[in-house]
């Protein structure tokens, strides 16, 4: 939120020398956040000037330019010499001179300068060159905007350009502050200054005429029960003048507070959404078709919205409606069919309250986010819109010579009532660890608007103001007693945490995996879930067939509205991106959820529970039901070298044995073992990928990717990838990873070279040696594979190296040796293994 601080003043008293640091300062002590301080980036001799004469000077590039001389009064050095390429203006006009020496934003310094065959010494103004708006066509008459000032006079001043915005972020639950009127009470409450609130008007003043303009709400399926429109305010002004100009105050105050200049009438109703919180929307009157009625929308309707765009309608949107169908969309944007315009005579007010979560949800739906949303969403004081649509029509009066209709008007409203909230007196003082007063906690809910009155001695009965509706309990309210007495005072004391049994397992085991991949050097690299339903097909499946895949139905990006079945594509995404920086060796890994969608179940059918009371287990199984499974995984991606260059040594690149040996890190950290055997995988190449195995059961793949897909993703050379399923890995180890027990008697050590069928995976091989060797074995490594000249054809030599150990004893040779040959004779019944000659 933007706050011109000339705006705030007028609601608040704020000390003459308060900077915008010490109002930041302020506002920050009460709870919001500091964001920026904006200011006109415009300084120097700005003043007003008068043309005396205009010579139109045709130029050789088919350009005609004017040669003006302008007076811009005698302490600023009388009759000036501009060159002017605009054409909108003429002499007898008063303008806004910049003069030699000032700043307009940008920077662009103003100088005198020679062109056209003359020294321009200075500059005629556009509103776009002054930081007011982006109209750039011509020059800023003065006329235009309604200015008759005298020529000299200090043009900065005179259009507001000396003002300045601090800007606070607004907390989604503290919706009243994206307004003046709140903004301006929190800081009254931070510094003590006299606060007038601009919603305070009598009652006479805003009272409705009986009738003549009919106005209903219909809505057959509220949203969680809850009536999309509770209040609906419609006042009638008419004889405007469309074209009246702006004030300059208030497009100054407008344009640093985010929002551009557009015609008067518009402006007035976003002016005083700024100032009350109340959103505002004008109708031509004349384009209205019989009475106004709030309905929800049917089955193929559409809108053709303020900006032009033709909208299909979703039953849940809230519409206003007039006899000719849909006219605007509630509380999110209007209709163009009765947009004011430039020939707009009599306007339409409309001031209403909106269901907060019908709005969200519409403005998400057509991602339409809009000023009007932004506050319908978080809640509007539902007794200020009888208060705007009297502003807005007194503005209309005033500034674009209107008059307001006394006899025809229409409103509809709920009566307002809230319940009184329960607050046992000790309740505040324990929550937050401060032993505040009776009287720090009813004064400090009193500023904020409360009613309190003691209900016996044990608790008060608290009646929260309207425009707070994120009061609702006893916790809400002694968060505002903390807030307005002082957050500073809160103690820092670490709390006690409850008994518990720590980490889970599971918890455990993803840590260690983590941490034992980021220890070997590879660096986690979260991602996004959401891809595309090819690059599912590609890597979510070993073959590349089509699999089901989850479709958003609001995604963040329209081309990748699917979540992930794997997590290669984020990694590929990463790399491409560190590529494109110069980032060229790469070894990155992530842990993370996918989606595995079984064929044929709908999913995301439940209803979400309403917020703020705890689900039943009913409910919850429900959800759990419609959600798809969603198992973790463990993916790892390299690229480049493994090795940089450097004196004395090549580049060594990044091969298949590194993705199998992160693979090993992986299964040494969760306490299992992986057999690899060779495989096949669709984005894989073939010959070069592994099938991971835990027992029998498939835990992943690694391999190199097929250089076009590669390719696809915008990396070059080869890339390695390998992908387990963490959750199956860890319930493998089960619950404990036991560390192994150092052994001090001394090891035996025996090769072997088995000839077996070229079929034959050699991990297969390696748990029949492990199998029959027995407990004396401690360990088998693969150290060749031998496939030519002495080997006969269809055949391959495996050797192993073995190491023997006993808990107890040095083993003898001929022990090892024995165990050896009893794994031999395991791998010959098994595989018709024999020892290579």
């Amino acid at each position: 939120m933007r706050v011109p601080l000339s705006w705030l003043r007028e609601y608040v008293d704020v000390a003459p020398e308060a900077t915008p640091d010490d109002i930041l300062a302020s506002l920050v002590s009460v709870g919001f956040e500091e964001e920026d301080v904006h200011r006109f980036e415009v300084s120097g001799p700005v003043v007003v000037g008068q043309v005396l004469e205009l010579t139109g000077e045709p130029q050789k590039n088919g350009k005609t330019i004017n040669w003006c001389q302008v007076d811009v009064g005698e302490a600023n050095g009388g009759v000036r010499g501009i060159v002017c390429g605009a054409h909108n203006f003429g002499v007898g006009d008063k303008v806004v001179v910049t003069l030699p020496g000032a700043v307009l934003p940008g920077p662009f310094p103003i100088a005198a300068r020679k062109t056209y065959g003359h020294v321009s010494d200075g500059m005629i103004a556009s509103a776009r060159e002054l930081g007011l708006g982006d109209e750039h066509s011509g020059i800023l008459r003065l006329a235009d905007l309604g200015i008759d000032a005298p020529v000299g006079t200090d043009a900065i001043a005179l259009l507001g350009l000396d003002d300045v915005a601090v800007e606070i972020n607004v907390t989604p639950d503290r919706g009243y502050a994206l307004s003046l009127r709140g903004v301006a009470r929190e800081y009254a409450h931070a510094t003590g200054g006299a606060f007038r609130d601009p919603g305070e008007r009598e009652w006479a003043e805003l009272e409705q005429p009986e009738g003549g303009f009919a106005v209903a709400v219909v809505d057959d399926a509220p949203i969680r029960g809850n009536v999309g429109a509770t209040e609906f305010v419609a006042r009638i002004v008419r004889g405007v003048d469309a074209a009246a100009p702006t004030p300059p105050w208030m497009i100054a105050r407008l344009v640093l507070a985010g929002i551009r200049s557009i015609s008067v009438l518009v402006d007035i109703t976003n002016y005083v959404m700024l100032e009350l919180g109340n959103p505002i929307h004008g109708y031509d009157l004349d384009k209205l078709t019989d009475g106004i009625t709030v309905r929800r929308a049917q089955p193929g309707e559409k809108l053709t919205t303020l900006d032009d765009q033709v909208r299909a309608l979703h039953p849940e949107d809230l519409l206003i409606t007039d006899g000719s169908g849909p006219i605007g969309l509630a509380g999110v944007m209007g209709g163009a069919t009765t947009e004011m315009s430039g020939e707009t005579v009599n306007v339409l007010i409309e001031a209403a309250v909106f269901d907060q979560v019908s709005i969200a949800r519409t403005a998400r739906r057509h991602k339409l986010p809009s000023e009007a949303s932004r506050r319908f969403e978080r809640g509007v004081d539902p007794l200020i819109p009888f208060v705007a649509a009297r502003r807005v029509a007194d503005l209309m009066v005033e500034l674009a010579g209107g008059t307001l209709d006394t006899e025809i008007g229409g409103a509809l409203f709920a009566p307002y009532e809230r319940e009184a909230i329960a607050l046992p007196k000790p309740f505040a003082s324990k929550l937050v660890g401060i032993d505040y007063t009776d009287d720090e906690i009813v004064s400090s809910l009193e500023m904020i608007g409360c009613e309190v009155y003691a209900a016996d001695d044990e608790q008060w009965l608290v009646t929260p103001p309207s425009w707070r509706s994120d009061l609702t309990d006893k916790w809400t309210l002694t968060e505002e007693v903390a807030r307005i007495q002082g957050l500073d005072r809160v103690p820092s004391v670490l709390p006690t945490p409850p008994a518990g049994n720590g980490w889970t397992a599971e918890q455990r085991g993803r840590r260690r995996v983590a941490n034992a991949l980021a220890a070997a050097g590879l660096v986690e690299t979260p991602s996004f879930p959401f891809t595309t339903e090819a690059q599912n097909d590609l890597h979510g499946s070993a073959s590349g067939e089509h699999l089901p895949s989850v479709r958003l139905a609001n995604p963040l990006d329209g081309h990748a509205p699917h979540l992930r079945r794997s997590l290669v594509p984020g990694l590929l995404q990463v790399a491409h991106r560190n590529l494109s920086r110069g980032f060229t060796d790469l070894a990155l890994y992530e842990l993370g959820a996918v989606f595995l969608p079984e064929p044929g179940v709908s999913y995301g059918t439940a209803d979400v529970p309403p917020l703020g009371q705890r689900p039943d287990d009913e409910t919850l199984a429900a959800l759990d039901a419609a959600l798809p499974p969603q198992p973790r995984r463990v993916a790892v991606l390299l690229a480049g070298n493994r090795a940089a260059k450097q004196p004395g040594q090549v580049a060594e690149p990044a091969d298949l044995a590194d993705a199998l040996d992160a693979v090993r890190v992986i299964a040494a950290a969760a306490g299992v073992r992986v057999d690899v055997e060779q495989g096949r995988r669709a984005a894989l190449h073939p010959g070069r990928t592994a099938l991971l195995r835990v027992g029998e059961a498939e835990v992943g793949y690694a391999g190199e990717l097929l250089p076009q897909v590669a390719a696809d993703a915008d990396l070059h050379g080869r890339v390695y990838v390998a992908e387990l399923d963490l959750d199956a890995l860890l319930a493998s180890a089960g619950a404990s990873v036991a560390a192994a027990s150092l052994s001090t008697q001394t090891a035996a050590t025996q090769d072997v070279s088995l000839v077996v069928p070229v079929e034959v995976p050699a991990a297969a091989v390696r748990v029949a040696l492990e199998e029959g060797c027995g407990s004396l074995l401690e360990s088998l490594r693969l150290v060749d594979d031998y496939r030519g000249q002495g080997v006969a054809e269809g055949t391959k030599s495996l050797t192993f190296a073995l190491l023997f150990r006993a808990a107890d004893r040095t083993l003898t040779a001929a022990e090892a040796t024995d165990a050896k040959l009893q794994g031999v004779e395991l791998a010959a019944e098994r595989f018709g293994a024999k020892i290579r000659d």
